[in-house]
């Protein structure tokens, strides 16, 4: 076994160690009077987010000098390897500054196309979903799983912001008006609640791919879907639908009705 050819479980292994290490960190800035700047797309940077993600960068240069990277903060370092690890150091950085626990450290394995294996970790409120392809998906150690419910009558909805939808606009209201309640539990809390059972469909117009990442194999090995809004299984289209698979084709016909 190298670094360029690891085994599953070490991979595993690392990456919960790595998001914790990188929590660790962003904790000891949470709930302090700290500064935020706005980034050219308008989104927030703290220092808490370059310290996390830093803090990844020097784990996989250690550990994995071959893969590749590509992070929110400092960019893509790429590399021969079919790996990339795909880094959000804190998603949810408008809760992170307004002290609000729901946000999370994201790390994810990918073969360029697919997630191997990804890991959300909430160091504010002690949680950790993580998943590795064909090998289930967990929630603080137990068995993750979506729920049940087969109606969308009787389904929780959530989203991230009202005001990314634009010209989805009306396949939000549609899905609004279909389900029974509807809460801006967002980010990667909202994938979150999906995976285990607490909410049924998750929906973002517009993603980058390190809010992504992570949640294609965690959705996908909890028992649910993580798609586009075409209903194809990606984590390169800036946007996603996730559901608890049961409501996935009624989901889909409300977003895509003509």
């Amino acid at each position: 076994m190298t670094q360029d050819s690891p085994g599953r479980n070490t991979l595993l292994e690392f990456a919960l160690d790595a998001v914790w290490q990188a929590g660790h960190i962003t904790l000891g800035y949470f709930q302090t009077a700290l500064d935020a700047h706005r980034k050219t797309d308008n989104t927030p940077v703290t220092i808490a987010d370059q310290k996390a993600e830093q803090k990844l960068r020097q784990m996989i240069a250690e550990y994995w000098p071959g893969h590749g990277i590509l992070g929110e903060e400092f960019g893509q370092s790429p590399s021969n390897s079919p790996y990339t690890w795909i880094i959000d150091p804190i998603d949810g950085t408008k809760s992170f500054i307004s002290g609000v626990p729901l946000y999370s450290n994201l790390l994810a394995l990918t073969d360029g196309e697919r997630t191997l294996i990804g890991v959300a970790h909430f160091p504010a409120l002690g949680e950790t979903i993580y998943a590795m392809r064909g090998q289930g998906c967990y929630w603080n150690g137990r068995r993750a799983h979506v729920s049940a419910v087969d109606s969308l009558a009787d389904a929780v909805l959530l989203t991230s912001g009202l005001n990314y939808f634009g010209k989805k606009a009306p396949a939000w209201q549609r899905l609004v008006d279909s389900t029974y309640t509807q809460r801006t539990w967002g980010d990667a809390f909202g994938y979150f609640l999906v995976a285990t059972g607490r909410a049924e469909v998750m929906v973002d117009p517009a993603m980058y791919i390190w809010d992504s990442a992570p949640f294609q194999v965690i959705l996908e090995e909890a028992g649910g879907t993580f798609t586009d809004w075409r209903g194809t299984s990606t984590i390169h289209a800036y946007e996603s639908v996730a559901t608890n698979k049961i409501l996935f084709d009624q989901v889909m016909s409300v977003i895509n009705e003509t």
